[in-house]
């Protein structure tokens, strides 16, 4: 009767340490820009639009400006 199930014996996890440095080339674009471009002036522009007191945390506006910015330099070189 029950002769297809399977075995659901314990199988080991593997879990494997991936660092972003190690992936992406000392001489790739990004860290070109990230070397010659100081982002934080964007903190000093949106500062006012972020409630200090109440409300949600907020997500990093200069990582935002990179993804946006990284995507604007993909779709005008790539």
């Amino acid at each position: 009767m029950f002769t297809k199930l399977k075995d659901k014996s314990l199988q080991q996890v593997e879990l494997e340490m991936v660092y972003i440095n190690e992936l992406v080339p000392e001489d790739h674009l990004v860290r070109l820009i990230d070397m010659a471009i100081d982002f934080e002036f964007i903190r000093d522009e949106v500062d006012h639009l972020y409630c200090k007191i109440n409300g949600r945390p907020a997500a990093d506006p200069v990582r935002f400006f990179k993804i946006l910015f990284l995507g604007y330099l993909g779709s005008s070189f790539g």
